[in-house]
């Protein structure tokens, strides 16, 4: 048992920041929101999944990639196969040249059901597919380059190079994988109907309890013995590395988790959106991720999903208006967060309001000592 007591875990400020985020999303929204702002709000969550492993990559472990998109897209397409599989029954798909195929594969005159198209028939091999596939992946590329002790900038630049291979070759193979249109016209899950107003509400409610799960497992991790090496990693990796501790082994954990979170991120989100396409994979939706991360706090995995909320809401509210604007929007509040704000959201928080909150907690609970809170603060300055 790594800890010796709960407080060990969750200093009072986690526990307030995990409360008041709880009560958000569990409460304040599905009762303010009508069901399509609330499925739309759900979409937004599917995105705070990636925010919370780019905190565990670059916020603590000092590895910033620019291509999570492809491992939010990978689990996106272990769903979408699944659902369109269930959907492609040879009843529905009666008027195809070969029906019980799916109806893009008919179209590109293939005759059969791909090989790697088969364990998707299972829906438990599917949901195993969502996390191992992106963390396999993930591990792979982990190997490749931080075995070679490739970081920083150049790390940055070959992930978003995979990601822009991805997307070329997600478009390329049309008939296997739904060209540029994605896997669309998804109905069912196990016979659920998944296009009512009482599927939006379930599963939001079922992407808001996955997202607590990665919470507590990215608390459980920064809490630990990793989450104590990550932060000594980002200092000083050299001196680890010096220590005795396989530095490259502790970034391909890291890097796996990150893309294992991405992967249920992109399942949840195909679920509530009713499709998966190439356009969630590429390099500008990686580069939103980033700035996901930065806007919530780069150092606090609470504010994340705050900032996949808040810069969501602000490219919906935004791209309405004045659609051929919202890139260079996008580009002016990464610009602005690094140079005015470059701790996030979270970081306002521990600046102007963490002093006094924690006085409240003093008077309502008694005196205690907020390791956690401290421990956060420091490392935000360095």
């Amino acid at each position: 048992m790594p800890f010796n007591s709960f407080r060990d875990f969750m200093s009072r400020q986690d526990v307030l920041a995990f409360a008041v985020l709880a009560v958000l999303l569990i409460v304040i929204l599905p009762l303010t929101l009508d069901v399509m702002r609330l499925n739309q709000a759900g979409k937004f969550l599917a995105f705070g999944f990636v925010a919370i492993g780019l905190v565990l990559c670059w916020g603590y472990g000092g590895i910033l990639s620019l291509g999570q998109g492809v491992f939010y897209g990978l689990g996106g397409y272990a769903m979408a196969m699944f659902l369109k599989l269930e959907a492609s029954t040879p009843e529905n798909t009666s008027i195809q040249s070969t029906p019980g195929i799916p109806d893009f594969m008919d179209w590109n005159r293939i005759t059969e059901l791909p090989w790697f198209w088969v364990p998707f028939e299972s829906f438990t091999l599917s949901l195993i597919a969502i996390v191992v596939v992106p963390s396999i992946f993930a591990y792979l590329i982990g190997v490749a380059m931080f075995k070679r002790r490739v970081s920083g900038v150049y790390f940055a630049i070959i992930t978003q190079s995979i990601a822009a291979i991805m997307t070329i070759l997600i478009i390329g193979q049309q008939g296997f994988t739904g060209g540029v249109n994605g896997i669309t016209d998804l109905r069912t899950l196990l016979g659920w109907d998944i296009n009512t107003d009482f599927a939006d509400y379930v599963l939001y409610f079922v992407c808001v309890a996955l997202l607590f799960v990665c919470l507590f497992i990215g608390q459980f991790i920064l809490k630990s013995k990793v989450g104590r090496v990550l932060v000594a990693m980002r200092g000083s990796e050299d001196r680890v590395r010096f220590s005795g501790y396989d530095v490259a082994n502790f970034k391909i954990f890291v890097f796996c988790t990150g893309a294992a979170f991405a992967g249920i991120g992109g399942a949840m989100f195909t679920l509530q959106e009713g499709f998966m396409s190439p356009s969630f994979v590429g390099v500008v939706p990686s580069i939103e991720m980033v700035i996901f991360c930065a806007v919530g706090g780069r150092l606090s995995l609470v504010g994340a999903v705050y900032g996949a909320l808040l810069v969501n809401l602000a490219k919906t509210t935004f791209g309405e208006a004045f659609p051929e604007l919202w890139l260079f929007a996008m580009g002016l509040i990464f610009i602005g967060v690094v140079l005015g704000l470059p701790n996030g959201v979270a970081g306002l928080y521990n600046s102007y309001a963490a002093g006094p909150v924690d006085k409240v907690l003093d008077r309502l609970f008694g005196s205690e000592n907020s390791d956690g809170l401290k421990l956060s603060q420091q490392g935000a300055t360095s």
